[in-house]
């Protein structure tokens, strides 16, 4: 291990106990606040907001957020994870921008759909996909997540879930794939 990744390591441990006490500290307030079950889910809230102050759960539907946050506070309180948000609910404008420069960067639309969609096909617009970190907090959410309806969607991306209360979708290569259909014609058109 490089240096480097030593002491991000040592970072990362530090900033999971600062958060995990400061949420602790928190809880008489978050119990004033919110009344005596939702202190904890509050205290939570709270201490991730402060780890992650430039986080927005904002545009998330009502359901999304609120399996994210039951998410993000199991994992916080029963195993010590943070996750955090890095991208939840775009406006359409702002996906279609991020679709066009991908296009521009990759040269094709199809080769730039591998990681970012078109407004009109992203789950990012309707406010059901979050783009989660760091790492171990994307691994705890892909093992625990399911209860919540929270399900890693592409082989491609560990950041990226989507709310899908009906559960565990197919996972796909990229997005690109948009179908089931569209993997088996993949692996035929490779094996020709």
């Amino acid at each position: 291990m490089t240096r480097a990744a030593h002491a991000a390591r040592r970072r990362d441990t530090v900033y999971r106990w600062a958060t995990l006490l400061l949420a602790v500290a928190l809880v008489p307030a978050a119990r004033l606040v919110g009344g005596r079950g939702s202190g904890r889910h509050l205290a939570c809230q709270w201490a991730l907001g402060a780890r992650f102050p430039a986080e927005s759960l904002d545009g998330l539907t009502p359901a999304t957020r609120a399996a994210f946050e039951a998410a993000r506070t199991r994992a916080l309180w029963r195993h010590g994870e943070l996750i955090g948000l890095t991208s939840g609910h775009r406006r359409p404008e702002e996906q279609a921008r991020m679709f066009a420069e991908a296009v521009r960067r990759t040269g094709s639309a199809e080769v730039a759909r591998r990681r970012v969609l078109p407004a009109e096909e992203s789950k990012h617009v309707a406010g059901t996909a979050l783009d989660v970190r760091p790492a171990e907090g994307a691994r705890w959410l892909e093992k625990h997540g399911g209860p919540h309806g929270l399900y890693r969607i592409y082989d491609n991306e560990w950041w990226h879930f989507e709310y899908r209360p009906e559960g565990r979708p197919v996972m796909l290569p990229h997005s690109g794939v948009t179908r089931r259909i569209d993997q088996f014609e993949m692996i035929t058109a490779w094996t020709r």
